[in-house]
């Protein structure tokens, strides 16, 4: 028997991986904050459309949600019209939002009281991945709730690893977003460099993207970056959210990061110059302006 599954945040990640799991053919149900989307995009995909998470769940099986943060997290699972009121026993509530691990176990822990499963699995790999189907998934939690849900994730992922019990999915998307800032920070540095000395920029990319200096972050903001594309396929605003979980949890563990650190100073001056809505790539813009001073 086919899994029912339903999914809740229908964003910038949200309607992709929705979307991936209709073309994979499972019964779909959905939900948002403003209906008219939900009911479009059912529309588009032959999915139902609900108005609150507590409808969404009593159709399925496995409950997908993409939310902002922890708050929406837990009034979507836990609140009054929440899955937690809708859900079957035996369900599986998959995450995919990045919130602070400690949020993660806390919502575990109050689906657990209904006999629902938490999987908290953050992923990364941006729009495009959302929409092409390649997703990462950090995933913590229960393993047999994996296993039961892993045909949902595989839909719209092409790596799944499972990292430990509730709250390790978020910490291993923390480490993702420690590397990522870095790289953003490096790319961001080298092309500035590039654009000073007035290298031709698109051959230079190619030269990179055959050497060690290669990656996601070169390949695609890199590019982006020469083309002077600063649309969000990641906003500002969303990096510094999850920058600030990154270091409050590195805090608590008493690690140092003083890379990110920067990296979250550098991004708050480009939304102290109302940017927050722009890509991550835009950090490039704030080198040019520190060399046009200089």
């Amino acid at each position: 028997m086919a899994l029912e599954v339903g999914f809740i945040g229908l964003g910038t990640m949200g309607q992709g991986m929705a979307r991936n799991l209709a073309k994979a053919g499972f019964r779909l149900s959905v939900a948002t904050r403003t209906p008219e989307k939900a009911r479009a995009l059912a529309a588009e995909v032959g999915a139902t459309a609900f108005a609150h998470a507590e409808e969404v769940a009593r159709a399925a099986d496995v409950v997908v949600s993409c939310l902002p943060d922890a708050p929406e997290v837990e009034e979507v699972h836990l609140g009054p019209r929440g899955t937690a009121a809708g859900a079957r026993k035996g369900a599986v509530v998959i995450d995919s939002s990045t919130i602070a691990p400690d949020a993660a176990v806390r919502i575990a822990r109050g689906l657990s009281e209904t006999g629902v499963a938490f999987l908290d699995a953050p992923v990364s790999g941006g729009q495009k991945g959302a929409i092409e189907g390649t997703l990462t998934f950090f995933v913590g939690g229960d393993g047999a709730a994996l296993e039961r849900a892993r045909p949902v994730l595989s839909a719209m992922g092409k790596r799944i690893t499972h990292l430990g019990p509730s709250g390790s999915g978020q910490l291993g998307k923390a480490v993702n977003q420690i590397v990522v800032a870095g790289t953003l920070m490096a790319v961001s540095e080298g092309i500035a460099l590039a654009e000073k000395a007035g290298l031709p920029m698109a051959a230079l990319h190619e030269a990179l993207m055959g050497g060690a200096a290669s990656g996601w972050m070169l390949d695609i903001l890199g590019k982006k970056m020469i083309d002077r594309d600063f649309k969000p396929a990641f906003a500002i605003k969303h990096q510094q959210k999850d920058l600030a979980i990154v270091l409050k949890t590195a805090r608590e563990k008493g690690v140092p990061l003083p890379g990110t650190a920067l990296v979250h100073q550098l991004l708050s001056a480009l939304e102290a110059q109302g940017r927050g809505e722009d890509g991550t790539q835009a950090l490039l813009t704030l080198y040019e302006r520190m060399i046009a001073r200089s």
